[in-house]
């Protein structure tokens, strides 16, 4: 990976679900980044007291929920999801990963659990794809508190894939730095590169005072994601290599999780998605 510190580019635009329905073609990809906080619909700040009892038990208005973000998902190729459930008491004992890739027409879908409750909480991220993988990993970041992890997916050619990183970070800065670092020795050496997920830091520190400072990565800045009634605050990115050509970048307009979604078409030159 090029040692190059690249500015951040102009603000993301605040994007339309009804736009979102470019075709895909062999070498471009839609991507979506959503935190859906286990299908909690959150609209105020009151509503972390007044809903906080669906953290533990269930409710129709998480499946609800769910359909509404499958009809989102289905318009993309490749989505990574945070604070999903693997299938618990809060959920009715679904699993929402494995719901939304049904009901959203993705044919692959991957979980990585990350906190075992047993029956009370599956704490997971997910992965939807369109295209099958062909590899896949799960990686435990590095924490004072366990219970953070990150995905690695490889699309296309096995010699030059296209390398999908997702990840959920700490909150705490000296857990957030350790984790990057972690990142950015684990994807170093790729060329084609995406990293995606709930970072829980703004553009500006990922790329002025994070460990992805000097890589070639770069992101839009301004995705205000957060909260997704009134989002003031980017928590949310996805970046790319130097070679991947970015066409339309930004957030969506779905308020259905206290996060919004980040959406981004990529087109890799010479590469065929298989």
């Amino acid at each position: 990976m090029t040692i190059q510190a690249l500015p951040v580019r102009d603000p993301a635009p605040f994007l339309d679900p009804a736009e979102l329905h470019t075709p895909a073609s062999e070498n471009r990809l839609r991507l979506l980044s959503y935190n859906v906080c286990v299908g909690i619909c959150t609209e105020k700040y009151q509503h972390y007291l007044t809903r906080a009892w669906q953290h533990v038990l269930p409710s129709p208005y998480k499946r609800r929920n769910l359909d509404r973000i499958s009809e989102l998902v289905r318009h993309f190729d490749l989505v990574a999801l945070q604070e999903v459930d693997g299938g618990s008491l809060r959920t009715g004992f679904v699993n929402q990963i494995k719901y939304l890739a049904e009901r959203s027409g993705m044919p692959y879908w991957y979980q990585q659990r990350n906190r075992n409750l047993g029956p009370l909480a599956q704490h997971s991220n997910g992965m939807l794809c369109r295209n099958r993988p062909h590899f896949i990993s799960d990686h435990t970041l590095p924490g004072r508190i366990p219970g953070r992890g990150a995905i690695e997916m490889h699309l296309g050619n096995r010699n030059n894939p296209l390398v999908i990183l997702m990840m959920h970070l700490a909150l705490g800065k000296r857990d957030q730095h350790n984790q990057l670092a972690y990142i950015r020795d684990l994807v170093q050496s790729h060329k084609n590169l995406v990293l995606m997920g709930d970072l829980n830091m703004s553009a500006e520190r990922l790329i002025e005072d994070s460990p992805l400072k000097h890589t070639n990565l770069h992101l839009l800045a301004d995705t205000k994601t957060y909260p997704s009634w009134k989002p003031h605050v980017g928590l949310d990115h996805i970046l790319v290599s130097g070679p991947v050509q970015v066409h339309r970048s930004g957030v969506v307009d779905h308020q259905v999780s206290d996060h919004l979604p980040v959406a981004m078409d990529i087109e890799i030159p010479d590469f065929t998605i298989q």
